[in-house]
């Protein structure tokens, strides 16, 4: 981290007197007339308008009523009886999405040329529009639906039939594409060129019969095109994952994070009934903007897996597994520790796990006298954007709660050699298979002890002694450490399946049956607990933490948030006055 003593001191920033409405306020010098109207209190409606984005002007729909200062013969502004300059009003209307704000400048938001604009403008976007909002995905979050309400007229002039357009187009692996509802706000097209760096949208022909289509060469195939889905301000582009699933009304939103990878992208998760069906983003500038990648968006699955471990299973003698209630599966598995001294146990942990989950692992370790214990490192290709290559979650919390150390992954083959040679007798597996690490099938099996906790079935849980099911990042509490070194939360959105449990709670009843120690009797005690044990920690709580974060160490990557030019010049500037 920088000195602050070293730190060179930013230029104050400039401020503007603008008049919005009648009243005078103070905007930054930079700020586009399109916000300091939403700042000001005067929402200005818009469709090609994104604020990360560049402004094109396309749509018309934020039209309002402009002016300039009234200069006098000695080019001084003339000033009316309150001190203020007097408004000559421009007696033409002006778009607000595509310039920025003037010392003097006037607004009207609401005046009669201003409305009556808006109503044109709707009424033009209507002539063709399919009128198919009850089968129309975007229902209840389509900004021309809205808009109609206010701006709309209740019955149409046009009498010609309407142009029709292509529908049900597959754009891409992810998108299908109806032509006829798209209002050519071009959001799609400048997303794709801006900030996923895909150049592959475009508009064709010309007037009512325009078109949005791909490249013909070119597939939209991007990792990053289901934000266009979110963007897009009808119901043109949708997701074939959550295409005609659920109605966006029925869904209930849980503010969480994203555990695909290390970036922890900052996510609403929309699910009914203990069902998820999708994930959003969730605007975040320090982590992800607005945006996150495909592969994180649609890694949730795998929590409503039809092979789902749902209940604890104990190994009997005669080599078959039987499901057991919570307290005589954690009793078998702490009798089974107990045999064994702490050279010949191992634990292979995650870094896929919560801090919590890791702090408990940590203190069973100690508990054990184990300190065999690593996490098992995930990568993939990561690019420059947000997805990272270091596809766990929880890496830095990894590290600094002591279950890995600055090198995850550097005791895994004496883990994996352990249990082949049998100097290793006791493994506790959580949410991993010991098996793609490097140790045998046949080895496993051979373990006296092998305690394992997952979701899915896998070759470690097929020979475990004790399985103890355990919670999807989506059915638990809980914080991670991103990648930057910030600490984040997780929200429960869905109740587990069946018999399952929080990790936190089977590593707790754990090490209660093997030591007697408890006084951990919510995730909130185990936070506490953590963050005075962890300096970096001290003084936070989950709620602490907040909706956006806290950093908490030093960035471990430097990873730029992407951020388009408009974003970069109002960033971080004080709120008007």
């Amino acid at each position: 981290m920088s000195n602050p003593s070293t730190t060179t001191a930013l230029p104050p920033v400039q401020m503007l007197n603008v008049q919005v409405n009648g009243v005078w306020h103070q905007f930054p010098k930079g700020t586009r007339v399109i916000e300091a109207c939403t700042q000001a209190g005067s929402y200005v409606p818009r469709y090609c308008y994104h604020p990360k984005l560049s402004s094109p002007g396309n749509c018309r729909m934020c039209l309002i009523e402009m002016g300039m200062p009234k200069m006098g013969a000695d080019r001084k502004p003339e000033l009316g009886a309150d001190g203020k300059p007097v408004i000559n009003w421009i007696p033409r209307p002006q778009i607000s999405c595509a310039q920025d704000i003037a010392e003097g400048m006037g607004i009207r938001t609401d005046s009669p040329m201003a409305q009556e604009c808006r109503k044109g403008v709707m009424e033009f976007l209507l002539i063709n529009h399919p009128l198919d909002c009850p089968i129309c995905d975007q229902a209840g979050e389509c900004r021309l639906q809205e808009f109609s309400v206010e701006y709309g007229n209740d019955s149409s002039r046009f009498l010609d039939e309407k142009v029709h357009k292509p529908k049900h187009v597959d754009l891409g692996p992810r998108i299908v594409l109806d032509d006829e509802r798209c209002i050519l706000c071009s959001r799609c097209i400048r997303f794709s060129k801006e900030i996923a760096k895909d150049d592959a949208l475009g508009f064709v022909d010309r007037g009512s019969y325009s078109t949005l289509t791909a490249h013909p060469d070119r597939r939209f195939d991007n990792n990053y095109t289901l934000n266009t889905v979110d963007i897009c301000p009808v119901g043109a582009l949708t997701s074939k994952d959550f295409r005609f699933k659920m109605r966006v009304w029925f869904l209930k939103e849980t503010k969480s994070i994203c555990t695909s990878c290390g970036t922890g992208c900052n996510t609403v998760i929309g699910s009914r009934q203990d069902v998820v069906y999708r994930q959003t983003p969730r605007e975040n500038n320090d982590v992800n903007s607005v945006w996150m990648c495909d592969y994180g968006r649609l890694n949730f699955h795998y929590l409503h897996d039809e092979r789902r471990l749902a209940a604890p299973q104990v190994r009997h003698s005669d080599g078959t597994f039987r499901a057991a209630e919570w307290a005589t599966a954690i009793s078998r598995a702490a009798a089974q520790l107990r045999e064994f001294k702490g050279e010949e146990i191992a634990i292979l942990a995650s870094a896929r796990m919560t801090n919590e989950e890791l702090y408990l692992t940590r203190r069973l370790a100690d508990a054990l006298k184990c300190t065999l214990i690593d996490v098992v490192p995930h990568h993939g290709e990561g690019d420059d954007i947000l997805l990272s290559a270091d596809r766990n979650p929880n890496t830095a919390g990894a590290k600094l709660l002591r279950v890995a150390s600055d090198e995850p992954g550097a005791k895994l083959k004496e883990i994996a050699d352990g249990i082949n040679s049998a100097r290793i007798h006791a493994l506790i597996c959580l949410h991993e298979d010991a098996a793609k690490i490097g140790a045998t099938i046949k080895a496993l099996e051979d373990l006296p002890c092998l305690i394992a906790s997952s979701l899915l079935p896998s070759a470690t849980t097929a020979a475990a002694t004790v399985v103890l099911p355990g919670a999807g990042f989506a059915e638990k509490r809980g914080s991670m450490i991103n990648v930057k070194g910030r600490l984040q939360r997780l929200n429960r959105a869905i109740n587990a399946p069946g018999d399952v449990r929080d990790d936190w709670e089977i590593l707790r009843d754990l090490i209660l049956a093997l030591t007697g120690s408890n006084g951990l009797y919510m995730i909130e005690d185990v936070f506490k607990s953590m963050a005075n044990d962890t300096p970096a920690l001290a003084g936070l709580s989950l709620s602490k933490i907040g909706d956006l974060g806290v950093q908490v160490i030093k960035e471990e990557e430097h990873k730029d948030v992407p951020e388009a030019p408009e974003e970069r010049k109002t960033a971080a500037l004080p709120t008007p006055g």
